[in-house]
């Protein structure tokens, strides 16, 4: 049921594709704008939004008719856009950081739950087993959590340079993943 190489691989892969790290600049950004990060609101909000999806989101397929495994092909395809996104430094997926609406949008949906975190949700489920997936998804609800709590702590020692690092380390383990999704679902 429960294995630690399958909670390690997702949690990764959504750590990854979230990259709440490399989105460090804009929650700065918006804690100016706004004053403050709702953290609970914005961390149980992007629960809920994830948990949801990975319940809802195949009956979501079997409305429009589209069978999983093009699901997370298509998904593989967005993955591996991320991956070369954080790479590269190119956006090929915009969002709007200067929304005036707060913690709730843009900071739980669509910089945390966003289409490639949806994406990425149902492509893992049709990886690993589903215990395995909730329990990565909460990893990372704690992670989302830590970081909106002390992001002025963190943008003070990681630095622009560190998180470019970063971002581009779990870029490639992106661009692996998505290559690892697109061969099991051919």
């Amino acid at each position: 049921m429960f294995s630690i190489k399958e909670i390690a691989s997702v949690t990764l892969t959504l750590f990854a594709v979230i990259d709440i790290i490399g989105s460090i600049p804009i929650i700065i950004n918006l804690r100016k704008r706004e004053g403050r990060i709702e953290s609970e609101k914005a961390t149980i909000i992007s629960g809920i939004l994830m948990i949801a999806f990975l319940f809802l989101g195949q009956s979501i397929l079997k409305l429009f008719g589209i069978d999983f495994e093009s699901f997370a092909m298509a998904g593989a395809i967005i993955i591996f856009l991320i991956g070369l996104e954080m790479i590269l430094g190119k956006d090929f997926f915009h969002t709007d950081p200067d929304a005036k609406s707060g913690s709730i949008v843009p900071l739980a949906f669509p910089l945390i739950v966003g289409a490639g975190t949806m994406t990425t949700l149902l492509s893992l489920r049709a990886a690993y087993s589903l215990p395995n997936v909730l329990v990565g998804i909460v990893l990372n609800l704690v992670f989302v959590y830590i970081v909106l709590k002390s992001s002025s702590w963190i943008e003070a020692k990681l630095g622009k340079g560190g998180a470019d690092v970063l971002r581009k380390v779990f870029g490639v383990i992106l661009l692996a993943i998505a290559i690892k999704l697109f061969k099991t679902n051919l």
